[in-house]
């Protein structure tokens, strides 16, 4: 028994030894994967933007300002409408047509000289010469009052004759607007 214990013992011994004398294999690299060339990423498509508008909005008193004249001037003591002024008031009729719930007021004016009454009445005729003429290319009369500040409102504070010709005007103001 003796010797089979010295056997187990020499051959661990040996076992040992081979062991010891054999190191330990090396790991194993990771298996090399070829990588695909890289590519930049695609962007995402952009959403349909809807335009921001710029400008007063369509319809309001500013777009009338700003598409049309909304003065026309007068000689003095007059209130006939010249070509000049009929070019000018197609630019509003033109607007008028294009947003028909709008209503305007005509104002008419004049310049300080003559008395209150006169210019009142002044004033009164050049506003009815501008409404009659909106009227005449299709504008309704319902859309359209008219109102004379003769003297009592100018344009310029002036006294002098260039002032007195910028007095001597009807304005078209929007008094309802087509937006919401």
């Amino acid at each position: 028994m003796r010797s089979l214990g010295l056997t187990l013992l020499a051959g661990a011994s040996m076992l040992a030894t081979a062991c010891a004398s054999n190191p330990p294999p090396e790991p194993t690299p990771p298996p090399v994967v070829a990588e695909a060339p890289r590519v930049a990423p695609t962007p995402p498509t952009p959403l349909p933007t809807t335009p921001v508008p710029t400008g007063p909005a369509a319809g309001s008193k500013g777009d009338f300002a700003a598409k049309s004249t909304d003065r026309v001037y007068f000689d003095y003591d007059q209130y006939n409408l010249d070509d000049a002024d009929r070019r000018s008031l197609a630019t509003q009729v033109s607007w008028l047509k294009q947003f028909p719930s709008t209503r305007v007021e005509v104002q008419g004016h004049a310049d300080e000289r003559g008395t209150r009454d006169y210019n009142i009445a002044l004033g009164d005729r050049r506003a009815q010469a501008v409404s009659q003429y909106l009227q005449s290319q299709g504008i309704t009369a319902t859309r359209i009052q008219t109102i004379s500040f003769g003297k009592d409102k100018p344009l310029d504070l002036g006294h002098d004759e260039a002032a007195w010709a910028r007095n001597r005007n009807s304005y078209s103001n929007i008094i309802v607007e087509a937006i919401s």
